[in-house]
């Protein structure tokens, strides 16, 4: 059977998994809205959560109900949420799992066939295929403010780098869907692998088992915005360059506002110090906390034997027997 399977895959540049997951996609897509996927355009104002007003207000709306639900929480128990918070890691497991499948499919011929520059810089690698899944993993961000409701009714600890994290991306990729910025495909397909194994992780851990690899999450996180900050100064560095200071080296003009790209180079620069500082303050002091706890041991244990062997030594001589004195 999995051979049979194996025989019917045609890998190409168009189809880098073994079969087009854009019929698939464009199927579901006509089921559930009704038209066809080749008519998706994001338009202010004619598209859901395509204004500023609406942004603003789903924002203002997830901190009323993460703030105030964390005070009425206090007069009440924890919810017990096991088996919805399993399964809410597990679909958005599921789905970043799946726009990460369908960005790679749509990326690969245009950097196969364009080169790394035109995928990040040019005009026409803002496609409407890639379009479409930008929106759609915008909206995704609105399901995942959902993690924060599960804090506070588990009456677990509102960290500022959580929410400020969940609400600024959302804002984030609104703003680059506007800006229409090519090279946002480097920071979302990034973060949607970061996603696929976060969401694993906390789905697993939800159900009891231990993961041992959540320290390299955290580091995987930082990496991650090294390299979309890498890309992402870059690119408006060259636009920048090009467009009020020529006589400085640059490759050219890249696609998107200035604004969306000044939006991303300070909230993704926060992002990075903020997960740096996170690190910084859980795994490091762990780390000294634990080594100062065996050092304490190591002292305790010499200073144990120290006592033993003073009293082995004393309680030797008290035993002996005085030596009689003959005349």
């Amino acid at each position: 059977m999995a051979a049979q399977l194996l025989k019917n895959l045609t890998f190409s540049i168009d189809q880098p998994f073994g079969i087009k997951l854009d019929d698939y996609f464009s199927r579901s897509y006509e089921l559930f809205t009704g038209k066809s996927i080749d008519t998706f355009v994001f338009q202010e104002g004619v598209t859901p959560l395509s204004t500023q007003y609406e942004v603003v207000m789903w924002t203002i709306t997830y901190f009323i109900v993460i703030f105030g639900g964390r005070q009425i929480m206090k007069s009440q128990d924890a919810f017990k949420l096991k088996p919805l918070f399993i399964l809410h890691n597990f679909l958005l497991t599921i789905a970043s799992g799946a726009l990460l499948a369908l960005f790679i499919e749509n990326l690969v011929p245009i950097l196969a066939r364009h080169g790394l520059l035109y995928a990040i810089c040019d005009n026409g690698a803002w496609t409407q295929r890639l379009e479409l899944l930008y929106y759609l993993n915008y909206l995704v961000k609105y399901w995942e403010l959902v993690d924060t409701v599960f804090l506070v009714l588990k009456k677990k600890p509102l960290e500022f780098l959580h929410y400020f994290h969940h609400s600024m991306t959302m804002i984030l990729c609104f703003v680059q869907l506007g800006g229409h910025t090519s090279v946002s495909w480097v920071p979302i397909t990034l973060n949607l692998t970061v996603h696929v194994l976060m969401y694993y992780y906390y789905m697993r851990s939800a159900a009891g088992v231990r993961i041992w690899w959540k320290q390299y999450l955290t580091t995987l996180q930082i990496v991650q915005f090294i390299l979309d900050l890498g890309f992402i100064y870059f690119c408006s560095y060259t636009y920048f360059a090009f467009t009020y200071f020529p006589t400085l080296p640059n490759a050219g003009k890249c696609a998107g506002t200035e604004g969306a790209a000044l939006f991303g180079c300070g909230l993704l620069s926060s992002y990075l110090l903020l997960f740096i500082n996170f690190y910084r303050l859980t795994y490091n002091a762990k780390a000294k906390a634990a080594k100062e706890q065996q050092q304490q041991q190591q002292q305790y244990r010499g200073t144990n034997m120290t006592s033993k062997a003073v009293k082995s030594s004393s309680g030797s001589r008290g035993s002996k027997k005085p030596k009689s004195k003959h005349i």
